[in-house]
């Protein structure tokens, strides 16, 4: 299996890591939408929510519940989107189940264009380590 999430998940392609635990790896992401945009990364490849089991799939939103609080108070944002996509037509552009956890803000003016907040590595980093002593409180 040639996954880059898989990959990513399992500690073979290095990440900024805010979380992890036995069945998931949650992340920044390097493209954000607004800066302490994270992906919550399940380490079993499913292709989408349809492939995953009914447990993780739970886990998964229950984990998505947990980091959203973290990022809206790491980063003060009025707003959250959790976002998953499922299939090319909705958005989907790498075929794992994963969880976008995205800050907004009222003033953003932002449609969601995955990429489009350009920033630099140390800034991400930065960040996820932020959100990451947030959700250890």
């Amino acid at each position: 299996m040639d996954c880059i999430f898989c990959k990513i998940a399992n500690g073979d392609i290095p990440s900024t890591t805010i979380y992890e635990d036995s069945d998931f790896r949650v992340i920044t992401d390097i493209n954000p939408v607004n800066l302490g945009h994270c992906l919550i990364l399940p380490k079993t490849h499913a292709g989408n929510i349809y492939e995953l089991n009914e447990e993780l799939t739970g886990k998964a939103f229950t984990l998505a519940k947990k980091i959203a609080a973290a990022v809206q108070k790491a980063t003060g944002c009025s707003g959250v989107n959790i976002l998953q996509n499922n299939g090319e037509a909705a958005g989907q552009t790498v075929f794992h189940f994963h969880i976008h956890i995205i800050p907004r803000f009222k003033d953003d003016d932002m449609v969601l264009s995955f990429g489009s907040f350009k920033t630099d590595s140390e800034s991400i980093a930065a960040m996820g380590k932020k959100i990451t002593e947030v959700l250890h409180l």
